[in-house]
């Protein structure tokens, strides 16, 4: 039987298109190790979830993006204002050597939050999308730690703000980074999201 799609066609074709270029642009012109940071496993995970319209894919991916590319949108914004970086870890968008197709693309930081944020307020919010993505999370970073290479710091697993950390045992700075990045980064939106969900059922 026909089941009516929640989420317009053209945003899951969109999407797609979007994917089906960037992917391997990154690939050639960054490496495929790029692949592990969070932002970008969120890409193509909230591409699946578009086309399957997945509550919880979707939710897990609104906490990974939301306040991250908050966050990154503020660094590159104020050091694109005034040359400083309020945060750090966004200098490469400002740097004449980085490739300039990289930074462009980049500016997915901007659209992902948008993106996985309408889906979401349009399928409802999943409260498993917490526990899920704190898990998918505490995979991905010893992947990373183990996988790429440590200048880079894909994934802050070397050192906060893409600064390499000298003071603590690396292995205890990842426990700590595992520990800290669902406490500051989904918590805080989940908690606002649980709250948004009641309301909304309650209308």
């Amino acid at each position: 039987m026909y089941q009516h799609s929640a989420l317009p066609l053209w945003l899951k074709l969109l999407f797609t298109g979007w994917i089906l270029f960037w992917a391997p642009a990154f690939a050639v012109m960054l490496g495929v190790q790029n692949y592990f940071w969070l932002c970008n496993v969120a890409s193509f995970l909230i591409l699946i979830g578009l086309w399957l319209e997945s509550r919880l894919l979707l939710s897990m991916q609104w906490l990974s993006v939301a306040l991250v590319g908050a966050f990154w949108t503020l660094d590159v914004g104020v050091a694109w204002l005034t040359g400083v970086h309020p945060i750090g870890g966004t200098e490469y968008m400002l740097d004449p050597e980085h490739p300039w197709l990289a930074r462009v693309l980049s500016l997915y930081h901007l659209i992902l939050p948008l993106v996985a944020g309408y889906a979401v307020l349009t399928l409802g919010y999943d409260p498993r999308a917490l526990r899920w993505q704190t898990l998918l999370t505490w995979l991905l970073l010893p992947l990373t730690y183990l996988f790429t290479e440590p200048e880079r710091n894909i994934n802050w697993v070397h050192g906060p703000f893409g600064t390499p950390q000298q003071w603590a045992d690396p292995l205890l700075y990842l426990l700590l980074l595992a520990l800290a990045w669902p406490l500051v980064l989904y918590l805080p939106l989940h908690v606002v999201m649980r709250w948004w969900q009641k309301r909304r059922s309650a209308n």
